[in-house]
């Protein structure tokens, strides 16, 4: 298989509280949060050396952030990734409570 053939998962891993993403079966980073009812914090991401540079932190937060729309979760992004990422994504700023999005520099509204 050629490196673009290998396919690209993103799936909740709730025995370990992150999403994982794996390249073909390498698990190539993953994202941990901790849950309080239908609130994740998003608290660290991390991308294996090997897999850097490919876009797959980004493709990783992207479709955990769309998991957590569909559950009707909402988001604390500890993690200065998850904020960045959404303070450069506006689709997922609903995500962030408006009463928290102060502390993680949110525009509200």
């Amino acid at each position: 298989m050629t490196e673009p053939d290998v396919p690209i998962t993103v799936v909740d891993n709730p025995d370990h509280n992150r999403f994982e993403v794996h390249v073909g079966d390498a698990l190539a980073g993953f994202t941990e949060y901790r849950t309080r009812g239908e609130r994740y914090s998003f608290v660290h991401t991390e991308i294996g050396d090997e897999f850097g540079g490919r876009g797959l932190a980004s493709r990783l937060i992207g479709d955990a952030l769309d998991e957590m729309r569909a559950r009707g979760a909402t988001v604390l992004p500890y993690c200065p990734f998850v904020k960045r990422y959404i303070q450069r994504h506006k689709d997922y700023q609903d995500l962030v409570p408006v009463q928290e999005r102060a502390r993680f520099e949110i525009p509200v509204g």
